[in-house]
């Protein structure tokens, strides 16, 4: 595993801020979702050995994050939650800064930040100071500093802040690209963003972890069983739906199309297509109901 997670605890003081936290994450992305104050940019601080856990371990790709930081400092890219630039310096001065740090020089730290400024989308603003750009610009400026010198494993803390339509849909891409060779760790408050992308979500609230899984995993927590949206070719009463088997409560959407709940858990859908048949009317759509990511979200956050 890329990430290994082992019983990670964080106090500020009287404050819990992680409370036995144990994750293991590999290549591909991650979402990291939870209400303000859950955690999260604590842990990715922790991992990015930014700051110390009071209890528990860290490791990314076998190094610890504590006894091993410059190791771990040089396989991650790490944009944090608040952007820190040197906005006196211009786009193109600071990218050679941060290549210097990684000790790429001469023609590698040219072509490698002609690449970055290419990937970001900067190209228009590199000639710029980075105080004269946007916030969308300056985001792309952070990306650019996360990725310099091609690390192994990227922590974005809400990567996309500030930016336009036009360049969320850059950026998503160029992270979804980065997703297939490494490993990324995504926090974000855009629900959209974690199902457009993200092929895992990780949801924190309070400290503590309360849902792991696979996106279309999570958009089933706690929905009603098995409630499908069905679309008739012909007009149908309430009352005939309501003489199926097993069918508990129906509801009109609107003209033809209706909302069905089974009785219990189980699959109505079998049941529908054969009264169907039997009663010669034309099912022109049948789905079941699903719930979004920010749904399955609210349920698991809420108190």
């Amino acid at each position: 595993m890329s990430i290994e997670i082992q019983n990670i605890t964080k106090r500020y003081g009287e404050q819990l801020a992680l409370n036995d936290v144990t994750l293991s994450i590999d290549k591909g992305i991650v979402g990291l979702l939870g209400p303000n104050g859950a955690g999260k940019s604590t842990l990715m601080k922790i991992i990015t050995s930014f700051i110390p856990p009071t209890s528990g371990s860290v490791s990314v790709n076998g190094f610890n994050v504590i006894k091993q930081p410059m190791e771990v400092k040089r396989i991650v890219g790490y944009l944090p939650e608040h952007n820190p630039l040197y906005l006196d310096m211009y786009v193109r001065e600071y990218l050679e800064f941060i290549a210097g740090i990684h000790q790429l020089k001469g023609k590698a730290a040219k072509n490698r930040i002609d690449a970055m400024i290419e990937e970001t989308g900067l190209q228009p603003e590199a000639h710029k100071k980075i105080g004269a750009l946007s916030k969308g610009y300056r985001q792309r400026v952070g990306l650019a500093q996360a990725m310099m010198h091609d690390p192994q494993v990227l922590i974005l803390d809400e990567p996309t802040s500030g930016l336009d339509p036009n360049q969320l849909v850059d950026i998503r891409n160029l992270i979804s690209s980065l997703g297939k060779e490494k490993t990324v760790l995504l926090s974000t408050h855009i629900m959209q963003e974690v199902e457009a992308i993200c092929e895992r979500a990780i949801i924190i609230n309070k400290g503590v972890v309360v849902a792991d899984d696979q996106i279309e995993n999570l958009k089933q927590v706690n929905t009603t069983a098995n409630v499908v949206i069905v679309e008739f070719e012909s007009e149908v009463s309430q009352n005939q739906l309501l003489s199926i088997p097993q069918v508990s409560k129906v509801q009109r959407v609107k003209n033809n199309h209706w909302i069905i709940e089974p009785e219990g858990e189980i699959d109505i859908r079998a049941n529908l297509m054969h009264w169907s048949v039997n009663n010669g009317l034309i099912i022109k759509t049948l789905q079941k109901e699903d719930i979004s990511i920010e749904e399955a979200f609210q349920k698991l956050t809420k108190n």
